[in-house]
């Protein structure tokens, strides 16, 4: 009698459990459904924001490449303005010399134009290349002649051909120059050159 009971009591626990299997599962089934579409909403949220993310970067890349085209297209702006005044004046030059004075305020209005356009280059950043009197420097002058000279010291710069043009710290133009060179010692009486006739002259 003992084990037929036991034997009823398995049955009716296993009947319980196959009895309450199904809506167990449906819960699970109900559970898992809910938090794939909560993580099927969060995936669309990432990706809008990816989207988003994506659409402003590609903003961000537009824009600094148009202010950087601006930027070269208009980087010379300030430096024109400040010429313009620099025109007037030579306008004004031109105008007044059509008015006589044996060129005299041509000269002037000329000469008030170039100090009024080297004042601009200063301001930015644009001098001229010291020459005349200065040592030959290849890295500023360029040498277009050597011409002997008991007066100047030999390398030093005698006559400016054309200015040289200095941007900051970089060369835009060497100056062209001439050169001094020491003079060749002439024949003494004996066939000896003054230079090799005492050692006060080497």
């Amino acid at each position: 009698m003992a084990e037929e009971s036991k034997k009823s009591d398995l049955r009716s626990d296993s009947a319980e459990e196959i009895v309450d299997s199904p809506s167990e599962r449906q819960d699970e089934l109900a559970e898992m459904r809910d938090k794939l579409l909560a993580k099927e909403k969060e995936s669309e949220e990432n990706y809008a924001r990816y989207l988003r993310q994506v659409a402003e970067v590609d903003n961000f890349k537009k824009r600094v490449n148009r202010e950087k085209e601006d930027a070269i297209r208009y980087a010379n702006e300030n430096l024109i303005k400040d010429i313009l005044p620099v025109i007037d004046n030579l306008e004004r030059a031109i105008a007044h010399a059509q008015g006589g004075g044996n060129g005299k305020p041509l000269v002037e209005g000329v000469e008030m134009v170039l100090r009024g356009l080297l004042d601009v280059f200063s301001k930015h950043g644009v001098v001229q290349v010291p020459a005349i009197g200065a040592v030959f420097d290849p890295g500023k002058h360029e040498a277009m002649a050597h011409v002997e000279s008991s007066e100047y010291q030999p390398n030093t710069i005698i006559n400016e051909h054309h200015r040289g043009y200095l941007f900051r710290d970089r060369l835009l133009r060497p100056a062209l120059v001439t050169v001094s060179k020491a003079p060749q010692a002439k024949d003494g009486k004996n066939g000896q050159s003054e230079v090799e006739k005492g050692p006060a002259d080497d």
